[in-house]
């Protein structure tokens, strides 16, 4: 027997949530919809969240999507008793929103036209989203219109699911399909009056959200092809920003060809829009593991490869320029006087003989390990210069790294094993002399025949030594090797030679050694625990990898490529930082250097909430880094106004905090009020050593 409907039941056409749009159509599958009945799932669900969000709930009642959505609400901390969106009036952030997202606003235009003139008169109003769910356009129905205002269903209002829970918008920017929520199905009591069907818009050449376009009033305006109506408008701007983006392609190839006249057909070429992503491709071949130049290129199309400056001068585009892509040619691509773009060439390698294929090899593997090294500090720069020419040196002089430990020693290492590789077999070997017990040192370096001592193998055993025969030998924390061991250490090193315990036998060893210790070996020479002959002998050739505190910028450098690193590892996107995060980031003094942070990054991957970092996300040690800085500082900022100034880069650090003191810290109104950019200044601010808290 059928169920009748009752004068509080209407019956609605549900899109399932996994709606197929691909071939234009969408399946509707009929379920009743019961306005009482929702209304008590809702209040049942308040009174015993935990219960009732595990749970089974009659489909006739509540539909999984809008239960999921109501769950994720409540533990998101979303008051079910709240009556509108978070709303901001503010001009200036108006206008940004604007620029922004100025593509999908034009895409729009033409659909939103023909759209608003039908829809005034019917209740119902058109609104146009970012990828955040803040709206940037609305029209139709004027009462409609003027009656979302009390509900902040305006520009500026934001309607994702972290700020007012389900509703059209959120929940289709959430599960990335066309979607309703009607009525009582709203998670806020303020908006239960309302319906609405949002469709995600997508961008055509990587297939991110970049909006929702959502159609909205009050419930009696329910109709079953509404997700319909709005995941059809959701294509028309799609198409539409597909015919934009062909455009700009062709103007930037048009760009290219009238800037660039010696390029050859040859040679490797990428073009990339405003965004850094790769629009045109040639001669490059595309797959993750590919290799052109100098190391992985990974050019396909919609790819993200660097970050255009807004300069668009040539000097800023080639530090833009990632590590791996630093061996190409860049040109900048400008369309009406405004940088939309940039060309990158890679210039054809001839053939040449087999021995330059191999000095051309061990160039590249150089390249990649230097790559690895993170940073543009000065500091850093003048180890990796050192370790580069050691490297490529025919000599057989050793290299000490000295530093804290989590600095990243073992890369330098890396770096000398991939610049001195004369065959694809070198072998790289490290020891961590830390790890080693007193007795074992011996056995460990030098090896042992059979039955040299009590336990040692049967059939005998080589030492580190002669397993880095031909290549590098790397000695981790060598200031924890005893001092009965180092002459004979010193020996090895001296005449190229190793005994194995208990055998007379000289094996003839080519080894590089590489060490590196967390220790003042200079102390530990003057303390007697450390022979003097062999720090010379070992030190004949040193650097220093400065701790990250010192580094100032090269923690958002590291931020963003450990951020990448990890995502591309668990397949998820990278995580977005709030400025104040990377603030906080920034003036933290990282006692555990690199290391400490690639962790912290990990960390964030797993608890971070919606993919942007907060500050509220980090350990309270970095998060109140900067209070902390205010406390234990002692200079009063009155004081430092009246400091004298004796060259120009005591002007320039005084002005900057003269300017830090008149703006209150805030970073983005000091760099406004100094002409610079915010990375120019945070890299004066980790020149100059000036901490916000000094204020």
């Amino acid at each position: 027997m059928k169920r009748e409907i009752g004068p509080n039941q209407m019956k609605i056409d549900a899109v399932p949530a996994r709606a197929s749009l691909a071939a234009g159509q969408m399946v509707l599958s009929n379920i009743d919809y019961d306005e009482r009945a929702t209304m008590r799932a809702w209040e049942t669900f308040l009174a015993d969240k935990p219960k009732c969000a595990r749970g089974p709930i009659h489909p006739n009642h509540v539909r999984s999507l809008i239960h999921d959505s109501w769950y994720r609400s409540a533990t998101g901390g979303i008051n079910a008793q709240g009556i509108e969106a978070p709303l901001s009036s503010d001009r200036d952030e108006i206008e940004y929103l604007t620029r922004a997202n100025a593509e999908l606003l034009s895409a729009a235009r033409r659909s939103f036209a023909s759209l608003g003139q039908l829809l005034d008169g019917t209740g119902a109003m058109l609104v146009l989203a970012d990828s955040d769910g803040v709206l940037i356009d609305a029209i139709g129905d004027k009462k409609t219109l003027h009656d979302g205002m009390d509900i902040h269903l305006a520009i500026g209002g934001k309607w994702n699911e972290d700020a007012v829970g389900t509703n059209g918008i959120g929940t289709a920017l959430w599960t990335g399909e066309p979607t309703f929520v009607h009525a009582a199905e709203h998670f806020c009591a303020g908006i239960k009056s309302w319906t609405c069907a949002g469709a995600p818009i997508r961008d055509p050449l990587d297939g991110k959200i970049i909006g929702v376009v959502d159609l909205s009033g009050y419930s009696p305006i329910f109709r079953p092809h509404n997700t319909a109506l709005v995941a059809a408008t959701a294509r028309q701007i799609e198409k539409a920003l597909a015919e934009q983006q062909q455009e700009q392609r062709t103007r930037l190839l048009e760009a290219f060809i009238s800037s660039a006249p010696s390029y050859r057909r040859k040679d490797g070429l990428v073009i990339v829009d405003h965004r850094g992503r790769a629009i045109f491709c040639n001669n490059v071949p595309d797959g993750e593991t590919t290799e052109m130049m100098d190391g992985p290129m990974e050019p396909g199309r919609g790819r993200w490869l660097m970050n255009l400056p807004s300069s668009g001068s040539d000097a800023d585009l080639t530090k833009a320029l990632p590590a791996h892509l630093r061996s190409c040619h860049i040109t900048p691509l400008k369309l009406d006087g405004d940088l939309r773009g940039a060309a990158l060439v890679f210039p054809s390698v001839p053939t040449v003989s087999s021995v330059t294929v191999v000095r051309r090899e061990a160039s590249k593997h150089l390249q990649d390990a230097v790559a690895m090294i993170v940073g543009k500090s000065e500091a850093l720069l003048a180890a990796v210069e050192i370790a580069c020419r050691v490297a490529q040196s025919n000599s057989a002089a050793s290299l000490l790294v000295e530093g804290e430990t989590g600095v990243g020693k073992e890369l330098f290492a890396r770096l000398v094993h991939a610049g001195s590789r004369r065959a694809a077999n070198d072998p790289f070997i490290a020891m961590n002399c830390g790890a080693i017990t007193k007795d074992l040192f011996g056995s460990e370096l030098f090896g042992h025949v059979a039955g040299a001592f009590t336990g040692a193998s049967r059939d005998g055993k080589p030492g580190v030594f002669e397993l880095a025969n031909g290549g590098v030998l790397s000695l981790d924390e060598i200031g924890e090797l005893p001092l009965e061991i180092q002459p004979f250490l010193l020996r090895v090193l001296e005449e190229r030679v190793v005994n194995r315990i208990g055998d007379s036998r000289g094996r003839p060893v080519d080894v590089r050694m590489v060490a590196s210790t967390n220790r003042d070996l200079k102390q530990e020479v003057a303390a007697g625990r450390f022979r003097r002959d062999l720090y010379y002998r070992i030190g004949a050739v040193s650097i220093t990898v400065p701790p990250l505190r010192e580094r100032g910028e090269d923690v958002l450098l590291l931020i963003e490529h450990f951020n990448r690193q990890i995502a591309a590892t668990a397949g998820e996107d990278p995580l977005e930082f709030s400025h104040e995060a990377l603030e906080a980031l920034l003036a933290y003094h990282w006692p555990g250097n690199v290391r400490e942070l690639k962790n912290l990054i990990g960390r964030l991957h797993i608890l971070a909430r919606g993919g942007t970092v907060e500050l509220q996300d980090l350990p309270g040690e970095i998060s109140t880094g900067n209070r902390n800085n205010m406390t234990m500082h002692g200079d009063h900022p009155a004081d430092m106004l009246e400091a004298p100034v004796c060259t120009f880069e005591d002007a320039e650090c005084q002005v900057i905090k003269n300017a830090l003191a008149a703006e209150g810290g805030n970073l983005s109104k000091v760099a406004l009020r100094l002409g610079i950019s915010r990375p120019t200044l945070y890299r004066k601010l980790g020149q100059y050593g000036i901490r916000r808290g000094f204020i």
